[in-house]
């Protein structure tokens, strides 16, 4: 009866009784294809028609009408006269920014108001309604459909899809515990390893430096289960703890504290990090990056003064939106910097602006380590022929994203007219479609011809080597950055943004070229791929200042000076120093073991001391034997601080201060010596008869490969 009627009222309208799906080709050609597609799967068995203004290729099971360009009104003019015959029961368009589809999208809602279909660019659907309104606009305003349903916990206090909060967690254990070592705990946002971006390559790199003096307990938020590889880090770690980061499910507009520190608020983490502190006499704690800041420690970590970076996002965008991310970082960054006792930045530029941030000219309590690299790891290696740039960014960090941006849609369409033959590879980090969908207004990037488009590499020198130029055209940024530090190490020159290379020293047409705009950018790269020596003059100049200012082993010092300075004293490795001669005699004298040399005679080689306080609890004595050799002279512990870890300390500090092939002789009675030298990889290859006096006994020759 009802089918009976519709057919009837459609006959006296002249409508065909069958509604109609008609899509919208409102965006990019490919994802409006791909929205028509998606239409065709989620009504099917219905008659599908796809309309475009101008002539376009034919969409697979659909009816092409293609309009002639005018205003809204034309077009829908147009549109009534095509389907007055048809009722139009359903009209998926796709919401993009693009302005010069938008009399089209007008168009659709001007011929049915009531049945638009909505697709974002990651091509999710929302049917929009006026009784989901709120909904409805957050969806037209680019929200995440899921997100969309969201309603904060004051307003609706009844809604179930809440923050969901893991409970499980798992403490992994590394390093023995040493007594004589203090003991410091650090919270990280993430797990350091591997090292797919540039906070988790510094706090690597710095943990592992300050293990040399400290026993250190990481704390770590995860995703997506434990990581894969966490034998690097233990290596050095003694206990390393891993909770779940939380799933957060707040309205990111509807909270005085920016959503960012929500993210991480972890009753577990909470509960551990102050339990195991207690439980193992924890004597510092460190905070990496401004979020987790509320759970409380001596030093703070600010990785990037954020608050300036949303005050450069806003400064671009100048929305309400992007006001309110800057305002609430600016006030909860400058009260959390108050309560530590040192706030650890990157550059002196940072010290200032928390300084500002503060009311003050600069922060007193703030200290700098910069950002470093690996130097012996990033070695300069020779070009290749060819024009290839690198840009390395991971799509993790938004302003990464907004730079792949700038790049391959102002940058390199420029680039590409004046030089066709310039290639451009980009490492974009692990889960990059999945960071660039939750960031950015689109599937998935847009990947030019000329560009290779990598996920996570997990060793980026071949990359650094097969490059002429590296480019980092980063429009918003804090901090510094490591890329622009690996770049240098591998003696490559760079091209970047003013605000891409802060806070490193270096200086335009020097040691690096900077350009700001698009035109600029786009000149400075084929400027520098014409002109080799200026290319090869910048890049040695990089170099020469990444091996001046930003060595790891330097900075790890800065590390542990500054836990030092915080914590009670504890065991300390360090060079001998002429007041240290009676010491180093008192434990010889009793270690008949050892080596009996005159402890003058240590002081022209190279001899370190464990100190604990003012008195030596033990000493290794080196030599180097060429560019690529060393020896183990002498090692000897007091034996009041014996089978504490002391003398495993001196030599794994010594071994890890020089590479290359290692030897020592070691008496062939000591079996303890032997037992700890085996441990560390050294095997016996020779022995030397009677070598040994008082008594007399054999030599046993050791040695090590490397390490």
């Amino acid at each position: 009866m009802k089918s009976a009627l519709k057919r009837l009222l459609c006959g006296l309208l002249g409508k065909d009784p069958e509604a109609v799906v008609v899509s919208f080709l409102t965006g990019e050609e490919g994802r409006a294809r791909a929205m028509a597609a998606e239409a065709q799967r989620l009504i099917p068995g219905r008659r599908h028609f796809v309309v475009s203004v101008g002539e376009c290729a034919q969409v697979r099971g659909a009816e092409l009408v293609a309009l002639r360009p005018g205003s809204a009104w034309e077009l829908c003019r147009q549109l009534r006269r095509v389907f007055r015959r048809f009722r139009v029961g359903m009209a998926p368009l796709l919401l993009t920014s693009d302005a010069a589809h938008a009399p089209l999208r007008r168009a659709a809602f001007l011929l049915a108001p009531r049945r638009i279909l909505a697709f974002n660019t990651r091509l999710e659907s929302h049917h929009l309604r006026l009784r989901t309104f709120i909904q409805s606009w957050l969806f037209l305003r680019g929200v995440q459909l899921d997100r969309t349903r969201l309603r904060p916990r004051w307003l609706c206090p009844w809604k179930r899809d809440r923050t969901e909060i893991p409970r499980a967690y798992r403490i992994l254990s590394g390093r023995p515990l040493c007594p004589l070592r203090p003991r410091m705990a650090v919270l990280s946002p993430y797990f350091p390893y591997p090292l797919s971006h540039g906070g988790a390559v510094r706090i690597f790199n710095l943990l592992r430096e300050a293990a040399r003096e400290f026993d250190v307990f990481l704390f770590a938020f995860t995703e997506g289960g434990e990581p894969q590889e966490v034998e690097a880090v233990l290596d050095f770690c003694a206990k390393v703890v891993l909770v779940g980061k939380p799933r957060y499910r707040e309205p990111r507009w509807s909270t005085l504290t920016p959503p960012e520190v929500c993210e991480y608020r972890s009753p577990v983490m909470r509960r551990l990090w102050k339990q195991l502190g207690r439980e193992f006499r924890i004597r510092l704690r460190q905070i990496e990056y401004t979020q987790l800041a509320p759970y409380g420690a001596e030093i703070l970590v600010e990785h990037d003064v954020t608050c300036d970076l949303y005050r450069q996002v806003y400064e671009r965008a100048r929305t309400l939106a992007a006001w309110w991310d800057w305002w609430r970082w600016r006030r909860f960054e400058s009260r959390a910097v108050g309560r530590f006792a040192r706030v650890v930045t990157m550059s002196e530029k940072d010290s200032f602006l928390l300084g500002l941030a503060q009311g003050t000219l600069a922060l007193p309590h703030a200290r700098v380590i910069p950002n470093g690299v690996d130097l012996r790891r990033f070695r300069p290696q020779p070009e290749q022929p060819g024009r290839r740039l690198l840009f390395i960014g991971s799509f993790r960090h938004f302003p990464n994203i907004v730079a792949y941006r700038f790049l391959t849609e102002q940058v390199w369409p420029r680039l590409r007219e004046e030089m066709p033959d310039v290639t451009l590879t980009v490492a974009a980090g692990p889960d990059a479609e999945l960071h660039w969908r939750a960031q950015a207004d689109s599937l998935r990037p847009v990947v030019p011809e000329g560009v290779r488009l990598r996920g996570f590499v997990r060793d980026v020198r071949y990359l650094y080597a097969e490059a002429s130029l590296v480019v980092v055209p980063t429009l918003v940024s804090a901090g510094t950055n490591v890329k622009v530090l690996e770049a240098m190490a591998m003696e490559r020159a760079v091209v970047s943004t003013a605000c891409g290379c802060a806070g490193l020293g270096l200086e335009h047409g020097v040691s690096v070229w900077i350009a700001d705009t698009a035109e600029d950018f786009a000149g400075g790269i084929a400027r520098l791929l014409v002109d080799q020596d200026q290319r090869q003059a910048l890049a040695r100049a990089a170099r020469t200042h990444a091996e001046e200012h930003f060595d790891w082993q330097p900075l790890g010092a800065l590390q542990r000076e500054l836990w030092r300075e915080l914590s009670s004293p504890g065991l300390m490795i360090r060079e001998a120093a002429t007041e240290d001669l009676e010491g180093i005699r008192r434990i010889q004298e009793a270690s008949p073991e050892a080596v009996r040399w005159e402890p003058a005679d240590y002081l022209a080689l190279d001899c370190r001391v464990a100190a604990l306080g003012e008195r030596v609890a033990g000493f290794i004595v080196t030599r180097r034997m060429g560019e690529e050799e060393a020896e183990i002279l002498n090692l000897a512990v007091d034996p009041a601080e014996r089978r504490r870890g002391v003398a495993a300390w001196l030599v794994g500090e010594t071994l890890s201060s020089a590479p290359g092939p290692w030897f020592l002789e070691v008496r062939a009675s000591n079996q303890p010596a032997r037992k700890l030298y085996e441990k560390f990889g050294f095997r016996e290859v020779a022995r030397r008869p009677a070598y040994y006096q008082d008594p007399e006994e054999d030599a046993v020759v050791m040695r090590l490969e490397s390490c």
